[in-house]
This record gives C-alpha cells, sequence and structure tokens, in this order.
C-alpha cells in the first residue's frame, strides 16, 4: 500500500498542520511516513502545499508527480493542480470556494463545503478538519478517528479546547464521503 496525498491552499488555511496530524496518525497506525511542506515566505495568504507519503513499505520517494489522492482548499490550488491526480485517484475540495468543479477524467470526487460545515460547528478553524474528514473515509487509509488522536497528541493543551469542534468537523467530512460512495 502507498497512499500520495496531496494538499494546497492558502497561508493561514492550515493545510501543512493538517499534513502533520495525518502523518503522525499515518505512524501511530504503524506506516512509514514522509511529509514535504512547501510554503512562500507570506504568513497568510500565499501558497501553502505538502505532500504526505503513507506506505506500508519504505518511502523510496518523499514527492509525488501524480499523487493518490489531493485536498485542495481553495480556487488557485484547484486550478494549479488538479490535473496532477493519478487516473483512479481521489479528488477533495472545498466546495464553499471552489464554485468551478475542476476537471479531471477517471477520478473520484469528493465535494465537501469545508467553510460551512465550519461556520455550523462555530468554529473557523475547522475547515481543514472536514477536508480530512472527507478524504480519510474516502481513501480508508487511516480514520477520522486516527486523525482525532493525532491532534489530541500534537496540540497543546490549551488547544484542547477545540478538540470537540474538530472532531465534529472530521465526522462531518467523513459522512459526506460515506454518503458519496
Amino acid at each position: 500500500m502507498r497512499e500520495e496525498l496531496f494538499m494546497a491552499g492558502i497561508g493561514g488555511q492550515g493545510v501543512n498542520l493538517a499534513g502533520q496530524f495525518i502523518g503522525r496518525a499515518g505512524m501511530d497506525a504503524g506506516l512509514n511516513v514522509s511529509w514535504v511542506p512547501i510554503y512562500s515566505p507570506e504568513v497568510r495568504g500565499g501558497s501553502s502545499t505538502c505532500t504526505i507519503v503513507l506506505t506500508d513499505r519504505r518511502v523510496a520517494s518523499p514527492t509525488s508527480e501524480h499523487p493518490t489522492s489531493m485536498v485542495l482548499m481553495d480556487p488557485t490550488a484547484a486550478r494549479r493542480f488538479a490535473a496532477n491526480l493519478t487516473t483512479g485517484g481521489l479528488l477533495v475540495i472545498n466546495s464553499s470556494l471552489i464554485e468551478e468543479t475542476p476537471k479531471v477524467d477517471d477520478c473520484r470526487l469528493l465535494k465537501v463545503p469545508a467553510n460551512d460545515i465550519a461556520a455550523e460547528i462555530g468554529n473557523d478553524r475547522t475547515v481543514n478538519m472536514a477536508l480530512i474528514g472527507a478524504w480519510a473515509a474516502g481513501t480508508e487509509v487511516l480514520t477520522a478517528e486516527d486523525v482525532a488522536r493525532s491532534l489530541r497528541e500534537m496540540l497543546p493543551e490549551r488547544h484542547h479546547v477545540h478538540m470537540p469542534d474538530n472532531e465534529r468537523a472530521l465526522e462531518r467530512g467523513a459522512e459526506i464521503a460515506r454518503e458519496t460512495r
């Protein structure tokens, strides 16, 4: 098994933080993992991407030209990267922001209204978690619960007050993926 997840958005959306949580969840599940973040020098508003490789073998390459799955959080990322998804891959998009569905042939598409979910929950910091929950349920490499455990372990105690919101967002994203099957 080898899952190559590429995530992209803009700085401030939690792209790389979510990648770290997925990497940790993968390690906790006994997988070999690499996480490669790339971001522009702007703290907020610049491009932010990361590649996470999860495998039961050795990680021969920590990057991927044609990832097996993508989570795209904003329209620019969708226009720029969606075409790189491998045939048969999973594309998860934030349909709250990406109005024009990327053209990807022979791929599974999950439209997750992540900003709307975060607004319903009452915590705009949960946008990335809704998307990751959908990715987890869509790939079945990890579960939303695996990611929630990694959040609990990695987040400083002072941020644990947000755990119920993060868990609700993860589960709502996973529900959307299960309903779409």
